[in-house]
């Protein structure tokens, strides 16, 4: 008996999906499945997909499908987050790093996940509760970054309650190991295993004596201390900004183990798509 009876989709918001949505439909068909959707984004589609709110659909799905990139990857992960839903990534644009196959390939995908043959890769998130009570999580990184024209990031680290270093920055990143090609990379951090459940705390653009990322393991709590000298700084959650914090707010972050569940078929790995993303190349040959 497959193990996919009823799928979920998530879109990207502004590339074309019909191609790959159809697919999905007849792929479903031909098994007496269903397809659930959003409703604001089946909304805009002529499609049978069943439109249901995000609850609905991550409690009937035995698999969620997100079509666009790394960022609707993302967005997929965290409304899956907890529960054990695989999420199979379908690259409708620019190669990134978290979707696993192609258009062309979704119907061969879909019978091999149906047939359990795949592979499951736990991917660690990160989550801090906001001075109004909301706790966020993160994917790829939780950043505090600084406003133009109102002073630098200037934060106090403690770990498990010992503090650590301060840093005066652009930003203070906390990233995963997921979010260590993203953010963080570009602020001069190390590409990390995603299977490495730990993660980074990095300033961006320093302007203290000490400028280097700490690496944490997953067990451990940070909490980051807006100090008296800092700017307003806006915090950003995988990209988008969520709030506002002011000197004297503390941001505490925790991490999530195995948050999400990202379904590989084998195809690539981490290092061969980290090698093509990032341009990486080796040192000049030594005789």
């Amino acid at each position: 008996m497959g193990m996919v009876n009823t799928v979920g989709l998530v879109l990207h918001p502004r590339r074309d999906s019909k191609i790959a949505i159809e697919a999905i439909l007849k792929w479903a068909a031909g098994r007496d499945g269903t397809v659930l959707g959003l409703p604001e984004e089946i909304g805009r589609i002529d499609c049978s997909a069943v439109a249901v709110p995000p609850e609905e659909m991550i409690e009937r799905a035995d698999l969620l499908v997100s079509l666009g990139g790394d960022g609707t990857m993302l967005r997929t992960m965290r409304l899956a987050a907890g529960p054990s839903t695989p999420v199979l990534g379908v690259n409708l644009g620019r190669l990134g790093f978290l979707a696993e196959i192609d258009v062309d390939e979704l119907a061969d995908a879909l019978t091999s996940i149906d047939g359990h043959r795949y592979d499951v890769e736990p991917r660690m998130a990160v989550c801090a509760e906001l001075p109004d009570g909301r706790v966020v999580t993160a994917f790829n990184d939780i950043a505090l970054v600084r406003i133009p024209g109102d002073g630098m990031a200037a934060l106090a680290v403690s770990v498990e309650g010992h503090p650590f270093v301060r840093y005066s920055a652009d930003a203070v990143i906390v990233a995963t190991s997921t979010g260590s090609t993203a953010y963080s990379f570009s602020a001069g951090g190390p590409i990390v295993s995603p299977t490495v459940e730990g993660f980074l705390v990095i300033p961006a653009a320093a302007h203290s004596a000490f400028n280097r990322a700490i690496m944490l393991s997953a067990d451990e709590a940070v909490a980051l201390d807006l100090l008296p000298v800092s700017g307003e700084l806006a915090v950003e959650v995988d990209g988008g900004v969520v709030t506002h914090l002011a000197p004297g707010d503390r941001l505490a972050v925790t991490a999530l183990p195995a948050a999400a569940q990202v379904v590989r078929l084998g195809g690539t790995t981490f290092y061969e798509r980290a090698r093509r993303k990032l341009r990486v190349s080796g040192s000049a040959e030594v005789d």
